[in-house]
């Protein structure tokens, strides 16, 4: 049984206005392979996580994580 990995990437990929298949094509997969990714249907080889990160100009803990990232404007609410 693998462990879930959580990832940024639809994030990322949002805040950069970039499509699936654009990211596909920077990292020479498949644009499937990135909806696959975002959906946690598919871990990525250490190789790939590291050209993830690499592409998005960030640390490979940023884009992935082996707990849930917390919910955009999660922090927010709880301080209010």
């Amino acid at each position: 049984m693998s462990e879930a990995i959580y990832n940024r990437i639809a994030v990322l990929r949002a805040e950069r206005g970039t499509s699936r298949r654009e990211l596909a094509d920077a990292l020479g997969v498949h644009y499937q392979t990135i909806g696959y990714l975002e959906r946690g249907e598919y871990n990525p080889s250490l190789h790939l996580a590291l050209r993830i990160a690499r592409h998005f100009e960030v640390s490979v803990e940023v884009v992935f994580s082996t707990e849930p990232f917390p919910r955009i404007g999660a922090a927010e609410r709880a301080s209010a």
